[in-house]
């Protein structure tokens, strides 16, 4: 029988390793367990044989001898492939050489390999097959599940941390009827029973903040969001962010939630706040650096420029570094092109840097002191963003112009802009609290912390083109 059910396995590698770690070589026991998992390797010597079977926990070798299976159980076990799936129940012993082993009374295959797991020991290395057969990947590079592990431990150390701070966990449609919460392009599907458009949610924002409306004070969401644009080792249609809002909360208590929970999970998650990441040496000790967009585009540039600036003086810095603007776009917007064309990369230790331009932050409050200006920060680490965050704009009526500017480039071209969104709004009107909200990118996190350059190092399944020679789907 190539396909066995009903055996589960008793131990697993990891807790017999624990178990028996005084064991003694060439000592034997009594104990009687079973173990099943994949076999990754096979050894045959006269009447014996020495397989290496791995679990989800580690690996663990079987010491099989003919005269304690028989000889039509021995011949069938050296019938056995690498790669099949196999369950084994014997006694516990430890070889001479040292090596603990389960010296086994039975053998079953429970799931034959049709296929060959890559050669030993070059592995599976082509880049592209690795990610678009994880499932190899896995088997073969221990250290990718270790990857995968690292990040689901992540994970689950944001959610202790924002659970203590007394947030709430909360679910949000992922289909929305108006594109909204962030400004990108989004994928579009239809409804075929109400015969309407919906949208894959960018970002779970305007209904994160309806909650607040209807009387919730600290909220938080891990959420998958799409956005329907370029792909590179900084991006994928699809990705896992947490947004979070409190009430009563501020651009500056954002900063302190942020900086308190990255260096709370790095350290539980690493043990350390000191890391290597692709060669740059980066520390998460407090304090983090904070400064305004202002400051360093003037360091930049060698000038004073602000959102305040002659815009042809804008425009004339622009071209000098060959970054590409519209007619339409304003100071504001200006400034946050040259950011990122000439700051953003270089921002290797953590830094805020806090009031962005209105212009490019529709859901942003003004600052009380310059207009043009709102409490909004990003936070960068290696030289990419982490994290966007904001005083919340509760204003229904200043929301509307915002959301009314948003939809004129909507209507002269610009893809991700936004549209009006009249349900918010009347969310809005019937009162909003001031609030403070921050969305942290996940998949960057896990990045850093296991020193991962792509994004699709750290997803288990990212998007690809269709294989070459692939069959069209029927």
């Amino acid at each position: 029988m190539e396909y066995a059910s009903g055996f589960m396995p008793a131990s697993r590698a990891a807790q017999l390793a624990s178990d028996y770690a005084d064991l003694e070589a060439g000592a034997s026991t009594e104990d009687v367990t079973s173990v099943a998992g994949r076999l990754i390797a096979k050894r045959e010597q006269g009447k014996m044989a020495f397989l290496v079977l791995r679990d989800a926990t580690g690996d663990l070798q079987l010491f099989v001898r003919a005269n304690e299976l028989g000889a039509e159980a021995f011949s069938e076990v050296l019938a056995l492939s690498v790669g099949d799936w196999i369950y084994a129940e014997g006694l516990v012993v430890r070889t001479r050489r040292g090596e603990l082993s389960l010296a086994p009374t039975q053998v079953k295959l429970l799931s034959k390999a049709r296929r060959p797991l890559p050669e030993k020991y070059h592995g599976l290395t082509d880049v592209e097959t690795r990610y678009r057969q994880r499932y190899v990947d896995l088997i073969v590079n221990p250290e990718v599940r270790d990857t995968f592990t690292t990040r689901f431990g992540i994970i689950s150390a944001i959610r202790r941390y924002m659970d203590a701070q007394g947030y709430l966990e909360v679910e949000t449609p992922m289909l929305h009827p108006i594109a909204g919460g962030a400004v990108a392009r989004p994928f579009v599907t239809h409804h075929n029973t109400l015969d309407m458009p919906l949208y894959l949610r960018i970002a779970p924002e305007l209904y994160l903040k309806r909650l607040l409306v209807g009387g919730f004070e600290k909220v938080y969401e891990i959420n998958r969001s799409f956005r329907n644009e370029g792909m590179s080792p900084r991006h994928n249609p699809e990705f896992t962010m947490i947004e979070m809002y409190q009430a009563y909360g501020t651009m500056q208590t954002m900063m302190e939630l942020a900086e308190g929970l990255l260096t709370t999970v790095t350290q539980e998650v690493r043990g350390t706040l000191e890391l290597a990441y692709q060669g740059e040496s980066i520390s998460l000790s407090s304090p983090w650096r904070r400064v305004t967009m202002d400051e360093l585009v003037s360091e930049a540039v060698g000038r004073q420029v602000s959102v305040h600036a002659d815009i042809e003086l804008l425009r004339a810095l622009c071209d000098d570094y060959d970054i590409s603007y519209d007619e339409a776009h304003g100071c504001g917007k200006l400034l946050t092109e040259l950011f990122e064309k000439l700051v953003e990369h270089t921002l290797m230790q953590p830094t805020f840097v806090y009031h962005y331009p209105a212009e490019v932050s529709p859901l942003s409050r003004r600052n009380d002191e310059d207009p043009l200006y709102t409490d909004r920060f990003e936070l960068f680490i290696g030289g990419r963003e982490f994290a966007n965050a904001f005083s919340e704009l509760v204003d229904p009526v200043d929301q509307r112009t915002r959301f009314e500017e948003q939809a004129r480039a909507k209507a002269a071209g610009d893809d991700e802009a936004m549209s009006v969104d009249e349900d918010y709004l009347r969310a809005q009107e019937y009162g909003m609290p001031p609030a403070g909200g921050m969305g942290i990118g996940i998949d960057r996190l896990v990045m850093l912390l296991t020193d991962s350059a792509s994004i699709r190092d750290v997803l288990l399944f990212p998007h690809m083109r269709p294989e070459a020679g692939a069959p069209e789907p029927v």
